[in-house]
């Protein structure tokens, strides 16, 4: 029997992801500046007090409990900081693109279509088929694809 319990993490981040655009975006609405820069300041503040107390309280609290806390590798701190970076600098990104003007229903289908198509594209990189490219199967090419053409029809028939 297979085990599909990921799958449920999957659907959680899915809808937590699917919410964090529109949540962020009338979190910015909420501040009452009238200077953009400060909403959007502001919003990066709340995001990243969140992540504080879901990202590492959290984690530090059970590893203590568990009497892990030592084990930290100088590569798996780096790596998994600047995973970290990464993402913090996509929340920006969303943030920022919200500051200039972008809506929830525009920013948020070009970031979740274009980030599995670099997705596909660093991964094969960073861990390369063994046949090369061309044993890559045309399926995976074809899925870059559709999300690009699925983000066109969701902006080209958004609600206006």
């Amino acid at each position: 029997m297979t085990n599909w319990t990921w799958l449920l993490f999957v659907l959680l981040t899915v809808l937590c992801w699917g919410s964090y655009g529109p949540a962020l975006h009338s979190g910015q609405a909420g501040f009452t500046d009238t200077e953009r820069l400060h909403k959007s300041l502001r919003s990066l503040l709340c995001v990243g007090g969140a992540y504080f107390l879901v990202a590492v309280l959290i984690p530090t609290i059970l590893l203590g409990m568990k009497g892990q806390l030592a084990g930290f590798t100088s590569k798996g701190v780096t790596l998994s900081t600047l995973a970290g970076v990464l993402g913090a600098l996509g929340a920006i990104g969303i943030i920022w693109a919200f500051k200039n003007g972008g809506k929830p229903i525009v920013v948020m289908p070009l970031v979740f279509a274009g980030a599995p198509i670099v997705n596909i594209i660093v991964a094969t990189i960073q861990h390369p088929p063994e046949g090369g490219l061309a044993s890559i199967n045309w399926k995976l090419y074809l899925g870059g694809i559709l999300a690009g053409v699925g983000a066109y029809l969701v902006l080209a028939n958004k609600p206006e």
